[in-house]
């Protein structure tokens, strides 16, 4: 009796706190299907309106920024290419230096992982200019390599591999060396597989964090044809109904990733447990 009473407590919380988040959300949305002027007389909304379609397909073409260079659409693109390239770039470079670190006979190899834990102390605010400087002699200025290369490095995601590598058997690499497996084909066809779920789970870290990128974008271009999604909230004139069109846009990329990955991403936060 006691348990079930504390179960319907703990879900009541839960439900509690999932409400606290949702209606917010909610009501931005339905306030969005509205008219500006409806919602100037009469409020936020809590009830669907009849503009749907109009107000975000307006939303989504309508040119926008300082000097109406660039459409929602394109900034979405923008901020889904950059996040994408980040969280790609992140997974490849975390994978390979937590596999060298752990399985490579390398002297002072956790001075080298403690070196590289450091640079979670160093803020990309501190590291802007000397970046920026890097990137504008490679002419890379306004471009999307110069908006991923620079962030697309991870000390904590190269940490959760390392610790998930650490966790596997030793026995399973002196197998695959008595099979006859090199480094590269152990890494390749047992090392990857085992990490799919730790993957998935930096990969939509990596993404959220790319996608949310607002500093280096502003920075890393000077044309309105790079800007990201966040940039466009930063900047996004028009009516009320505009605006909650935009922002409710703005979260649909990264909910897919996590909707669609969701499965994995829990497996991999509980597997480095």
């Amino acid at each position: 009796m006691i348990r079930n009473f504390s179960t319907a407590i703990n879900h009541l919380i839960l439900a509690i706190g999932l409400l606290v988040m949702i209606i917010p959300v909610w009501i931005i949305f339905a306030s969005s299907t509205h008219t500006s002027l409806f919602i100037n007389t009469n409020g936020l909304q809590f009830f669907l309106g009849d503009n749907f379609l109009e107000n975000y397909s307006r939303v989504l073409y309508k040119k926008a920024g300082f000097f109406n260079e660039i459409t929602a659409l394109k900034m979405f693109l923008n901020s889904f290419i950059m996040a994408t390239g980040i969280a790609t770039l992140s997974v490849v470079t975390s994978l390979m230096a937590a596999y060298a670190l752990v399985y490579f006979q390398i002297k002072y190899a956790s001075f080298f992982f403690w070196l590289i834990f450091i640079t979670l102390l160093v803020p990309l605010e501190l590291r802007i200019m000397p970046s920026y400087l890097v990137m504008s002699k490679l002419g890379l200025v306004n471009s999307y390599i110069g908006l991923i290369l620079p962030i697309s490095a991870s000390a904590i995601a190269t940490f959760f591999f390392r610790q998930f590598y650490k966790s596997i058997p030793e026995e399973l690499l002196e197998a695959a060396k008595l099979d006859g497996t090199g480094s590269w084909k152990f890494f390749i066809d047992f090392l990857i597989p085992l990490s799919k779920t730790m993957i998935a789970a930096v990969f939509i870290f990596m993404f959220v964090f790319g996608y949310n990128q607002y500093l280096w974008p502003l920075i890393m271009t000077t044309t309105e044809q790079y800007w990201t999604v966040v940039m466009g909230l930063k900047t996004m004139y028009g009516s009320i109904s505009d605006r909650f069109a935009f922002v409710i846009m703005s979260m649909v990329p990264p909910i897919i990733i996590i909707v669609f990955l969701q499965r994995w991403f829990i497996q991999g936060i509980f597997q480095n447990k």
